[in-house]
């Protein structure tokens, strides 16, 4: 399997796209300057103590105060808050992580009350975004995940991924991070980790412990709430979990990121510094690599498969509904048992994609076409867990049921990708009428003189639908031609097949857009 990375950066946000063979398989957006990462630290402050939720909720600079339960402090929340009082006093330089005396673990059903109060100081980390009407959710476990470790400190446990199957690789790495992680810190061993050396996981975990050691530092010279430590934005986050042989390609539009991203993947792979490319192309980088139009039939309500099966896809507020349809997808030759089961195997492998690509979180109920066979909705229960194996986000799946639904579970960290797919139609402004298309080119036209010879741009642009762009470009003496001698200025026309049939837009040099 090929993956490749596209990333389109404009003036107010990056939009990352995940190719698996070419298919979109997972969208991301990051807007510039967005607060509330998942992983981010934050010095809070407690605002109140809800004995009867045993939870408290505390402020971070959102709108609204962030929840935090007592399941979330985690073991050693005593530790934490000893440590973060000794920091904010100004005493750290005087800690010695190596020697820290630990506090004893909370007891699992213990009260809240008895550990928090209000107006106090605590170090948390944002564990879900800010979704829909509710404020973020944190949690004072704190760990820092780096390319093949992550810290958690206040522990002395070594975990290794279940991934990891080799008995004699599991003793190796485990032996080697107990030789190298200093006193009173954690460490999680990923799945990248296998057959590494010594030298690249000491490496990673000293930047981990530095990490770990800044933040504790700054503590002095903040006041709650204030954000400590930020986690890598969603591109090097992307980077850093998926990077790994079959990535073949990056793309990037952006010079800056480009380099950036250049300069990150020296650090976690120097071997795969090549494969990032910078795109110079005319058209947008998303419609070059065929993105715009994956993302205009993978959204909306409606999905259609090419072999004419399509799914129903409801969102509430509670869950998600994805009813399965066969369209028109029947084979004459099979009886409705072996129909079902060929229209349900190739529905799983969209639905475990549109999970990924929507960003699906919380609780999804699949209503697959009834088969009467057991063997046979076994064998859909395990299509739908192995291509649901490529999904990063913990989630459960349970076998279908006699009414063929299938209930699947996955963490909700962020909220979900939703891009609307039906827009105002630009050429009659949701009036229901348009311009007569006959005087369509003369008001092209007339826009044309008035930016040349009013405004003076010694340069244009015009992007046009791709019916349009054909007819204003066939033959030797085109329109556009005739354009270019009139006025005597460079015009180029670009075709752009998200546009509606009547709609155009003027862009200078800079391809900045000329609003007339």
């Amino acid at each position: 399997m090929t993956k490749e990375l596209i990333i389109d950066s404009n003036s107010t946000e990056v939009n990352i796209a995940l190719l698996e063979d070419k298919f979109l398989v997972e969208l991301h957006k990051e807007k510039h300057n967005q607060n509330f990462a998942v992983g981010d630290v934050y010095l809070g402050k407690v605002k109140k103590v809800m004995p009867g939720l045993n939870a408290a909720f505390v402020s971070v600079g959102y709108e609204k105060d962030a929840f935090l339960h007592y399941l979330d402090l985690g073991p050693q929340i005593n530790s934490l808050n000893k440590l973060t009082k000794l920091a904010i006093a100004g005493k750290s330089s005087q800690i010695d992580f190596d020697k820290f005396v630990l506090a004893k673990d909370i007891e699992k059903t213990g009260k809240i009350s008895n550990v928090l109060s209000s107006n106090q100081s605590i170090l948390v980390q944002i564990a879900k975004e800010p979704i829909s009407t509710k404020g973020p959710r944190v949690s004072s476990e704190i760990s820092f995940a780096g390319r093949y470790l992550v810290l958690v400190p206040f522990s002395n446990r070594i975990s290794l991924s279940q991934k990891i199957k080799d008995p004699e690789e599991r003793k190796r790495l485990k032996r080697l991070i107990s030789s190298i992680k200093p006193n009173n810190l954690g460490v999680i061993i990923r799945t990248v980790a296998e057959n590494k050396l010594v030298a690249q996981l000491d490496a990673d975990l000293k930047d981990l412990v530095q990490k770990w050691e800044t933040s504790i530092r700054k503590l002095n010279a903040v006041k709650p709430p204030s954000k400590i430590i930020s986690e890598l934005d969603r591109t090097s986050a992307i980077l850093r979990d998926l990077l790994n042989e079959s990535f073949n390609s990056i793309y990037i539009n952006d010079t800056v990121l480009f380099e950036d991203t250049k300069n990150y993947i020296k650090q976690i792979a120097p071997d795969k510094v090549g494969i990032v490319k910078l795109y110079k192309g005319k058209l947008p980088i998303f419609e070059h690599y065929g993105v715009d139009k994956q993302i205009k039939s993978s959204f909306g309500k409606s999905v259609t498969i090419k072999s004419g099966i399509y799914l129903i896809i409801e969102h509430t507020e509670a869950l998600h509904v994805i009813d399965i349809n066969s369209g028109h997808r029947t084979n004459k030759e099979n009886n409705q048992e072996t129909n079902a089961v060929e229209v349900n195997i190739e529905a799983a492998r969209e639905v475990a994609r549109q999970l990924r690509l929507r960003d699906m979180g919380g609780i999804i109920v699949v209503d697959f076409i009834d088969m009467n066979e057991a063997v046979n909705r076994r064998k859909l229960f395990q299509t739908l867990k192995d291509e649901m194996r490529n999904d990063r986000t913990k989630h459960t799946i349970l076998p279908p049921s006699k009414f063929g639904l299938v209930q699947i579970t996955r963490q909700r960290v962020r909220p979900e990708m939703d891009i609307s797919i039906l827009e105002k139609c630009p050429c009659c402004e949701g009036s229901g009428e348009v311009k007569p298309s006959i005087i369509l080119i003369d008001e092209i036209e007339n826009n044309l003189r008035y930016l040349i010879n009013e405004q003076n741009e010694d340069y244009l642009k015009v992007n046009v639908h791709p019916y349009m762009f054909a007819y204003l470009t066939k033959g030797l003496f085109s329109i556009r031609a005739k354009w270019r001698l009139k006025y005597k200025k460079p015009i180029k026309i670009f075709p752009s097949s998200s546009y509606q049939l009547l709609e155009y837009h003027f862009y200078n040099k800079n391809n900045d857009e000329i609003i007339i």
